[in-house]
């Protein structure tokens, strides 16, 4: 068993990543900063907030709304937002009656323009089993309780199209600018885990 504190409660996956990177650095292939700057593009620049301005323009802007929805990737890089893994996007939007859930039941094919690098919990087998088996039990355990009238629509991701929720708005948010609505959208919610509150 390890005595390395860094190896407590963190993922194998995670653990090679790290030894790779110690490795590459320590053998002159790789420079940290070189690393630390792609980590900070995906954090910062290539990410959930990029997502999030994408569901305030249509959230506020009916034309934009139309034109994701029926062109997602074009609609997407209207704002700047583009890059690999962002080739094929399609957007589905949740209402009243639908839900959109999405996973990639073979790896983890994520938009990542517009949501960043995915998260651990998207690229378990669990959940990639669980969302197509038993959709409304994971929500739920995830913390999304969705009523029984409420149809669930799982997507599954590829590496031809990759899929993007546009959540349902929240009430009483009329008077919000599009910033304001933007600051209330989760990577969650564009998956499909969570609803987006005020």
């Amino acid at each position: 068993m390890s005595s390395d504190p860094r190896s407590v409660d963190r993922p194998p996956a995670a653990l090679r990543a790290e030894a790779l990177e110690e490795l590459l650095t320590e053998r002159g292939l790789v420079k940290t900063e070189v690393l630390d700057g792609f980590i900070n593009r995906y954090v910062n620049d290539v990410g959930p907030l990029n997502g999030a301005k994408v569901v305030a323009k249509a959230w506020v802007d009916p034309d934009y709304r139309e034109r994701l929805l029926a062109d997602g990737t074009g609609a997407i890089k209207e704002l700047g937002f583009a890059g690999p893994q962002g080739e094929h996007i399609v957007v589905v939007e949740n209402t009243e009656e639908v839900h959109n859930l999405v996973v990639c039941t073979l790896c983890s094919c994520y938009p990542w323009p517009v949501l960043g690098l995915p998260p651990d919990w998207y690229k378990d087998p669990a959940y990639r089993s669980r969302a197509v088996r038993e959709p409304r039990a994971l929500l739920a355990e995830m913390g999304l309780q969705l009523a029984d009238d409420i149809a669930i629509k799982v997507w599954d991701s590829s590496a031809e199209n990759r899929y993007f929720v546009l959540p349902r708005r929240p009430a009483h948010t009329e008077t919000l600018s599009e910033e304001e609505l933007a600051a209330l959208v989760t990577r969650d919610a564009m998956v499909g885990v969570a609803e987006v509150v005020s």
